[in-house]
């Protein structure tokens, strides 16, 4: 079964080199997706009135709802919702018109509104709100609603990054891999 990629006006989806789009999700619009990323079952993403830019590696766990904010004259620019390389989006996440920087794992449930900005190396705690607007700070974890600055990464959790990012990588290629093969 194919991956659900729709067009909005004369906008379509681009796609990288070893992506794996579950067929259970729905993919619409500019949505500008890297390699080797990984889109699990039941995620939205809907790049329609602005753009969606998935960085290379990353990941984007089950149920998770990923769009943008349009143009305006209070908005100039809207918010394309752009995530960077090695990103972990776990199950459920809503991502609004912010960037992602490289590096970061987003919990389970959390919620990141408009204008958002995600430095490098950022954990988000499960169930975690980001207000509009915010700054989260490189190397720290954070966690609330609204989320607060809880503390410095420790070294073995700045590993954690890249490790999580990898597996998602791997269990991606083992999907892949079992498409391709004759079922018997």
């Amino acid at each position: 079964m194919a991956a659900d990629l729709r067009h909005y006006k004369d906008l379509f989806p681009t796609i990288g080199a070893r992506v794996l789009i579950d067929p259970t999700s729905v993919v619409i619009g500019d949505v500008r997706i890297s390699d080797d990323v990984s889109i699990w079952p039941l995620v939205a993403i809907r790049g329609d009135v602005n753009y969606v830019q998935i960085g290379a590696r990353s990941n984007i766990q089950d149920g998770s709802v990923l769009h943008v904010t349009h143009k305006s004259a209070h908005n100039p620019d809207g918010n394309p919702l752009i995530i960077g390389d090695d990103v972990t989006v776990g199950h459920k996440v809503m991502l609004h018109g912010c960037t992602v920087g490289n590096r970061v794992l987003v919990g389970m449930g959390s919620i990141l509104l408009d204008g958002v900005v995600v430095e490098d190396d950022v954990m988000i705690g499960a169930g975690s709100l980001v207000p509009q607007h915010k700054r989260l700070e490189s190397g720290y974890l954070y966690l609330g609603s609204p989320v607060k600055q809880i503390r410095p990464l420790k070294a073995s959790e700045l590993e954690g990054l890249k490790y999580s990012a990898n597996n998602y990588v791997k269990w991606k290629d083992d999907y892949l891999n079992q498409d391709n093969q004759t079922q018997p």
